[in-house]
């Protein structure tokens, strides 16, 4: 499907970014794979680790773009030729949005906004957006604005016809190990000595996602999507005092306090969702629910409606992760290098 492809993604000196890179150069030969981000340092971090490790051909694959989603200019001049997008680019970290609105609003909404108009306007096959569990019944200002950015890329399918650009959203919480989250912040104070590990609330739970299903999950967006899907993986729970306990054996747990716009549990699916949610092996799909959309012949195959009500909450997941194995998926983290832990894009 992404073979001899043009793909381009939004931010994608990060994190997943970096995954993507990796698994889409092994696993398909695509024409171009464009990096499109705002800091010239990331980008050229990220050129020389994979100059290092690819083949000439694959080298000649990788394109890095300077620009902003703010700047609707140049995304147009970038998305040109372009069949698919992945847009990965935000503002992630709470405290920084919540210091910074007017900042957060202008990369994560107005960018999104800019996203949606050049991909239309440029032809664009399909486009992924990346969403997260915080945009569900948000509490905080990264929650609020990343939900308005999934409600314009649902939407945005009503302006492109039938025949136009498809756009859906990919929905997953915190990926295990990466720049900003739990397990490098423990493994932080571990390494400096600490015997201590501080817990927000003993009662906290989580997801647990790697950036490799992560990447799987956008994959199959771009495989089967239609137009104003929300997909979101089937995946166990774990409890952030038994990950501390699998990261250091015997250590003391102190509880320092909920942090603001924080949340005890992560929610992918809310039971108002639940009445257009479809179950499938692997996953979930929410899909629209707009008086434009035509659901008939929509419906990817494999999946039934769940139950009315249905919530899919990290604290009543029916799958869960021991201490035990965390400790072994641990050990098999493939952890991405931090480039630059205090400005994610």
């Amino acid at each position: 499907m992404l073979n001899s492809k043009s793909i381009l993604i939004t931010g994608g000196t990060g994190s997943f970014g970096q995954k993507f890179i990796e698994m889409i150069l092994d696993r398909y030969n695509p024409s171009r794979v464009i990096i499109y981000s705002r800091d010239e340092f990331k980008q050229d971090m990220v050129r020389k680790k994979f100059m290092s490790k690819l083949t000439k051909e694959q080298q000649s694959k990788l394109r890095f773009f300077i620009g902003d989603v703010r700047d609707k200019e140049r995304l147009y001049r970038a998305f040109k030729g372009v069949d698919y997008i992945i847009h990965a680019a935000a503002m992630k970290q709470v405290p920084a949005c919540e210091y910074n609105p007017f900042e957060a609003i202008k990369t994560n909404i107005h960018g999104a906004q800019n996203v949606v108009d050049a991909a239309l306007d440029c032809g664009v096959k399909k486009v992924v957006a990346l969403s997260t569990d915080k945009a569900v019944n948000p509490i905080n200002l990264y929650g609020g604005t990343k939900l308005v950015s999934d409600k314009l890329f649902i939407s945005a399918n009503a302006y492109s016809g039938e025949k136009g650009t498809i756009f859906s959203v990919v929905r997953y919480g915190n990926v295990a190990g990466s720049r900003g989250s739990v397990i490098p912040f423990f493994k932080e104070l571990i390494e400096k000595g600490e015997n201590e590990l501080p817990i927000t609330d003993f009662r906290m739970t989580r997801f647990w996602i790697t950036l490799e299903e992560g990447v799987e999950l956008v994959f199959k967006a771009l495989e089967e999507s239609k137009g104003g899907e929300t997909y979101i993986s089937k995946i166990p729970s774990f409890k952030i005092t038994d990950l501390a306990k699998a990261m250091l054996p015997g250590c003391n747990l102190k509880e320092v306090g909920i942090r603001e716009g924080e949340k005890l549990h992560e929610v992918m699916v809310t039971k108002d969702d639940s009445r257009m949610t479809y179950e499938y092996k692997k996953h979930y799909i929410v899909y629209p629910h707009f008086d434009w959309w035509n659901s008939e012949g929509f419906f990817s195959e494999g999946g039934q409606s769940i139950e009315d009500g249905f919530e899919y909450n990290s604290e009543t997941n029916e799958e869960w992760l021991s201490v035990e194995e965390l400790r072994e998926l641990l050990s098999q983290l493939d952890m991405i290098p931090f480039i630059d832990d205090k400005n994610k894009e």
